[in-house]
């Protein structure tokens, strides 16, 4: 026995050990609580990673052919980059929970901080993504399984069409059955990934090192270093090109509502950074810098490279596992998007098609998924060369908008309200400018796939549009809000000759015995819900189209014209996030000074401490008032 059949056969036996000792103890999947199945991180992390796993079978070969040799760097940069901005998506996916919006994703968080109209542009996008996940990656496993063998079209078709509805019964069967079986794939993947990756590194050679030394002076060639403008053109089109390489990552957000914490999401995302994020480009190194004609082997570059280094055997077993993983690839379609449909049909009251067996899968949304899919199948007679390309829009647009959102988020409220994960704002607004400029390089590239895409999200614009305006769910939580009038008429019935405004956060919870002369007034989103009503005298007013400071301005003058024979005092709590930290602190302040000039008759008070705003506090001096605020 060689040497290197020895270590490989240890290393295997290593791995199927970890993987015994590791399903020994039961939950490490799936377990029972409060009534329902919940996925642990582990099992998310694989369903999400069968999906970035299939991207080592083409991406190298298309990012070479591309950028050549500079792939090398640029995938394994890419995979640092990638990795790195999924530490964002854990932060979404905490402040989501923070909000009580589980799942969803993208589209939960644009809904969150930007709106509707904006969150269906998100959901056009990333169901894009996931139709073409499932029929492109339908299509390939077929063509992969069979490329031994000479079929007729009609066959590989029969094929395609059994493998989505295989899948969909798959998801039928339930959450517990589905994580298994892609555990068990998960394990054949690791075995043969693993002994291609040993095999490959024991096969380099002088030549070999040769190739990645010139692959890097041709990459540090390329940049001149005397145009800042050039040289970030080039910087976007390489990473562009390799951003296919980890799609799938944002699936672990999507499915959050399957898990029964954030930190849940956290570790899936560092699980995902170790396996993938390494495999993906450690593979791709290998491949290109073996004496591979690549023209000749671009659509099967991998196996090929496989078969180099082990034999025709051991590439038929690689050609086999990328079927595997491009139907577990179809697999995360199916569940990623089953709990986007879910989290708009519950958000719109569609709530007919979010109906579980007793098997709590959605079998409803599983069933119209696989029928979809197979129409588009059938329209595109299998030949998706042309919506590919909307393919990579659709996911550097979700990008886009997690980023920017988050970035608005933390604009607004800072870090102050969710203390536990948060990430550099400078950074954030960094990778948002970098999608940007991704999804702009890609768009002129692809005029075509770039039509495609907006056609389908102008669609779906329009018909969230129609949809919003009918039964958007904000109408119910304006109605349950009160009236600038509610506070005048409460206001009315004092006799005392001095009356109080108290402005408070909608997430403060601290509140005085009620006073006739004093209102508790909070401003809120009706995206994110009406707060409790804390007291007779607490009225909470809905923030709809104006501004923060011109709803403020708007319920002042009415004050002022309904109450001119009482003294006034507004009450604004003193903003204790650093203008860093919160920059809008600053336009925030800039307009509460503003409003004593308006108001000359009104007496302004900002400050922290907390004691009883009534006339008896006010006779003593006491100057202070609540924390909360305006802002």
């Amino acid at each position: 026995m060689s040497p290197k059949i020895a270590i490989l056969i240890a290393i295997n036996l290593g791995l199927a050990a970890m993987f015994y000792f590791l399903l020994r103890k039961p939950g490490r999947l799936s377990y029972y609580q409060n009534g329902r199945w919940w996925l642990t991180w582990l099992s998310v992390a694989v369903i999400t990673l069968m999906d970035e796993l299939t991207s080592v079978f083409y991406a190298p070969a298309e990012a070479h052919r591309f950028i050549g040799a500079s792939a090398i760097f640029f995938i394994a940069f890419t995979a640092v980059f990638i990795h790195y901005m999924t530490t964002r998506l854990v932060e979404i996916g905490e402040i989501l929970e923070h909000h009580g919006l589980i799942g969803g994703g993208v589209y939960s968080f644009s809904y969150l901080v930007l709106g509707p109209l904006v969150s269906f542009v998100a959901v056009a996008s990333i169901m894009v993504d996931y139709i073409l996940t499932a029929c492109i990656s339908a299509v390939s496993a077929v063509l992969n399984a069979t490329s031994f063998f000479q079929l007729p079209h009609h066959v590989i078709m029969a094929l395609v069409l059994g493998a989505i509805w295989a899948v969909a019964g798959l998801n039928i069967l339930g959450i517990k059955e589905n994580a298994r079986v892609t555990f068990t794939i998960f394990m054949a993947a690791t075995l043969i990934f693993v002994t291609l990756i040993v095999s490959g590194v024991m096969n380099l050679d002088a030549a070999a090192f040769a190739r990645l030394k010139t692959a890097g002076h041709e990459t540090a060639a390329r940049f001149s270093f005397d145009s800042l403008f050039r040289d970030y053109q080039l910087f976007i089109a390489n990473i562009a090109f390799c951003i296919l390489a980890y799609s799938g990552v944002e699936s672990v957000l999507q499915t959050a509502g399957l898990v029964r914490s954030w930190r849940e999401i956290g570790k899936s995302y560092i699980f995902l950074a170790c396996t993938v994020g390494l495999v993906t480009p450690i593979v791709a190194a290998l491949a290109l810098s073996a004496p591979i004609d690549f023209h000749k082997h671009e659509g099967d570059l991998i196996t090929h490279y496989a078969s180099m280094v082990n034999g025709l055997p051991f590439g038929v077993a690689v050609a086999a596992l990328a079927s595997f993983t491009l139907i577990m690839a179809v697999n995360t379609a199916f569940v990623a998007s089953s709990e986007l449909i879910e989290r708009v049909a519950h958000r719109y009251g569609f709530l007919w098609i979010t109906v579980t067996n007793r098997r709590q899968s959605l079998y409803r949304i599983h069933l119209a998924n696989a029928t979809f899919f197979s129409i588009i199948i059938l329209i595109t007679a299998g030949r998706q060369e042309t919506l590919a390309d909307m393919y990579a829009l659709g996911l550097i647009a979700s990008f886009c908008i997690n980023m920017g959102s988050l970035i608005i988020y933390r604009y607004f409220m800072g870090t102050k309200e969710v203390i536990h994960f948060y990430t550099s704002r400078l950074v954030t607004l960094i990778m948002w400018i970098i999608f940007v400029s991704c999804f702009i390089f890609l768009a002129l590239k692809k005029p075509h796939g770039t039509l495609l895409w907006a056609t389908v999200t102008g669609l779906v614009l329009l018909g969230g549009f129609l949809l919003a305006q009918k039964r958007a769910p904000e109408k119910k939580e304006i109605e349950k809000g009160d009236h600038e009038m509610q506070i005048i008429l409460y206001l009315a019935q004092t006799s005392a000759p001095d009356l109080h405004l108290v402005f408070r956060r909608s997430y403060e919870a601290a509140m005085h015995a009620a006073e006739d002369n004093v209102a508790y007034i909070t401003f809120y989103s009706p995206r994110a819900g009406i707060p409790p009503k804390l007291a007779p005298n607490h009225f909470r007013i809905p923030l709809l189209k104006l501004s923060l400071y011109h709803r403020l301005v708007g319920l002042l003058r009415v004050v002022e014209y309904e109450l001119a024979d009482h003294k006034i005092t507004v009450h604004l709590g003193w903003p204790m996030s650093s203008w860093l930290d919160r920059l809008s602190i600053g336009v925030m302040v800039f307009n509460m000074m503003r409003l004593p000039r308006l108001f000359p008759h009104f007496q302004f008070i900002m400050s922290y401490t907390e004691p009883p705003p009534g006339p008896e506090a006010h006779r003593e001096g006491i100057k202070k008032e609540a924390g909360g605020g305006a802002g």
